[in-house]
């Protein structure tokens, strides 16, 4: 009996198969039309009566807030929160080519698509699936007034019917012009501005209405990414990139004229300044860039996050104070920048970060472009984005790598007058800061008085320009990336693009001894209950061998060999600390550097013009009394501590 059954269904399976292949091609379409009909049909009926009252895009929940503290966690340093600031305004008071911009770059077909755009989608997932990434989205306006106010970000097939279902029913109900007007007042913009109006009041101080062509296609890039594009962040090129792209795809579209693109590219767009209470800036908004990265700035905003950061406050008050008072003072001789950091070489950990003279400075003077030929931008973080040349700050690099080859400091090199032969299509014959020429040098003499002839002849002949350049990227330096004949010989006297904060990172190095540890910046993130979801656990790697770092800490403390240039007294030097340090000034005196550095503390500073324009002030004169008076503040705060005992520095022994 069960057999008979089995059969029976067998048979019944097999006769609506045969069925359906005796159907003609039309028929077989017209069943697969409506099989997909039906269920379109089940999906809308199901979904739609999750549709929200068109009053509701307007209305917000409450929301956490993230704080960022000082390491001690007594100091709140800058809160990400999620309160709203928005001021509603009718479609009528948005200038037409703001919404020509929104349009152009985020939806161009929304006065003629049902809610969602077919071609869109299928354009979208063509370019997606040639570069084998989401690269490209094919979300319409509605779509996104829709999953921004209602729908989470999670990537399910289940969110997106559902977004595409209540963007048709949307689309349905409800005007064009009623749909961008709560578009324009809903989506955010970054700093917590939501709508055009707040948009626009936040970044350039004036009503929405009021806004030129640029400005509005400024806030039309910013809709892509508001935070990361945010003008107030690291990425600023990159927003005024975005802006121009948004300005190409109106005059594709007709909107503006050729002339008008043109004219309007070259147009300076000017942003008010960030009032929102933040401390140590540069430092926090590094952090924040970071945090937005990783964990999305939705994230931040609801969760009530607690960062504990590695910024000793003390320590941040005494940089700002020292690159304040002494940037003043290095006006006079036309250096109108500065940046300082410092490390903590057994940590990794970043204790102080001014990454410009004065983040809160007036804005900037008339016909200046942040970035490119400002004297001074305040927002620009020198410390983690400027690309410098080092100047002499470099050698110690060189050094170390001719005494991994078994050359020391009682190595005799001859400083003359020296033609190394053509490289970058001329003759190379370096010249020492004096002028002068002193005869047979050992390596100590020649380090500690940064001689630049003998220097070079290190890399020439001791170290190798290769392998220099991988002793600088093992100690931390990330963008030595072109070809060695790139740098050619010049290397050595500071040839290639560095950043401050790389710098003082490789001189850890030398402070620990030849250990290794990556920056960081954050110890711990706590949620709001309390619950570690991040901690700093980077730890040290050996990249010298300690006999090396022996030999740099000996030579770079050793005020006796380095007097004949700098004094007895100079601004490296400290009765009571064993304290190794050197300074760096480029060709032209367009930057000036000096790293220094105990086994507790490394600072690294720089001094000039964004610019460029050349100072009238060395390394040693504009970077170092800012390095000196954080230094003489900063070193009580910590044990005192002198290099290895295996150095054959005379004072090592101090107490």
């Amino acid at each position: 009996m069960p057999e008979r059954k089995y059969y029976r269904k067998i048979y019944q399976k097999k006769g609506k198969r045969e069925f359906f292949l005796k159907m003609s091609f039309w028929q077989k379409v017209l069943w697969v039309f409506l099989a997909v009909f039906f269920l379109f049909l089940f999906l809308f009926v199901y979904y739609i009566r999750d549709l929200p009252r068109p009053e509701d895009f307007l209305e917000r929940p409450f929301i956490q807030s993230t704080k960022i503290y000082d390491r001690t966690g007594e100091n709140l340093l800058y809160e990400i929160y999620g309160e709203e600031k928005r001021k509603v305004v009718p479609l009528k008071e948005v200038p037409e080519y703001l919404k020509e911009a929104v349009i152009a770059t985020e939806d161009r077909d929304f006065y003629h698509h049902i809610g969602v755009d077919i071609k869109g989608i299928f354009r979208s997932v063509l370019i997606n699936l040639k570069v084998m990434k989401a690269a490209v989205g094919g979300s319409t306006i509605p779509q996104q007034l829709i999953r921004s106010s209602f729908l989470t970000r999670q990537k399910t097939i289940g969110r997106k019917i559902r977004e595409i279902v209540l963007a048709i029913e949307l689309d349905r109900r409800y005007s064009k012009d009623q749909i961008l007007e709560w578009y324009l007042n809903q989506i955010p913009f970054g700093s917590n501005a939501y709508g055009v109006e707040s948009a626009s009041q936040t970044f350039f101080k004036k009503p929405v209405s009021e806004i030129s062509l640029a400005e509005a296609a400024t806030l039309a890039a910013l809709i892509q990414a508001p935070s990361s594009l945010s003008p107030y962040g690291e990425n600023k090129e990159k927003l005024l990139s975005r802006k121009n792209y948004v300005l190409e795809q109106m005059a594709k579209e007709k909107y503006i004229t050729q002339e008008e693109l043109e004219k309007t590219k070259q147009e300076e767009v000017v942003f008010t300044r960030n009032l929102q209470p933040i401390k140590a800036p540069h430092f926090v908004l590094y952090v924040k860039d970071y945090l937005e990265k990783k964990y999305g700035e939705d994230f931040l905003k609801e969760k009530g996050l607690k960062i504990y950061t590695t910024l000793d406050w003390g320590l941040q008050e005494l940089a700002e104070k020292a690159v304040e008072d002494r940037a003043k003072i290095n006006e006079k001789y036309k250096a109108y920048n500065a940046a300082l950091v410092t490390i903590d070489p057994k940590t990794g950990e970043i204790l102080a970060m001014v990454g410009s003279k004065d983040y809160f400075a007036d804005p900037y003077p008339k016909g200046c472009t942040p970035g490119k030929d400002c004297l001074f931008d305040p927002e620009f973080n020198v410390v983690t984005q400027g690309l410098r040349q080092p100047g002499s700050s470099f050698k110690p690099f060189v050094y170390a790598t001719a005494f991994k080859k078994g050359f020391d400091d009682k190595t005799v090199v001859v400083d003359e007058e020296t033609n190394f032969g053509v490289w970058g299509g001329e003759s190379f014959i370096p010249r020492n800061y004096d002028g002068k020429f002193r005869g047979p040098v050992t390596l100590r003499e020649a380090l500690a008085q940064s001689l630049n002839v003998p220097s070079v002849k290190v890399l020439y002949s001791m170290a190798g320009l290769e392998d220099s350049i991988k002793t600088a990227q093992d100690l931390g330096i990330t963008t030595l990336d072109k070809p060695p004949s790139f740098y050619g010989l010049a290397l050595v006297l500071g040839g290639g693009e560095v950043k401050l904060l790389d710098m003082a990172s490789a001189y850890v190095v030398f402070a620990a001894n030849g250990l290794k540890i990556a920056p960081s910046f954050i110890s711990k993130i706590e949620d709001s209950e309390g619950n570690i979801i991040e901690e700093n656990k980077k730890t040290q790697i050996r990249v010298l061998e300690p006999k090396i770092t022996d030999l740099i800490n000996s030579i770079l403390s050793d005020n006796e060999a380095r007097a004949p240039i700098f004094g007895s007294r100079s601004y490296m030097y400290f009765d009571n600390y064993q304290v190794a340090a050197k300074t760096g000034t480029t060709q032209n005196a367009k930057d000036g550097w000096i790293i220094g550095y105990t086994p507790s503390l490394v600072t690294g500073v720089w001094v000039g013009n964004n610019n460029n324009i050349p100072m009238q002030l060395v390394g040693a004169t504009s970077a170092g009394p800012i390095w000196k008076a954080f230094m003489d503040q900063a070193l009580p705060k910590f044990p005192k501590e002198n290099f290895s005992e295996e150095t054959n520095n005379p004072i090592n022994n101090l107490e």
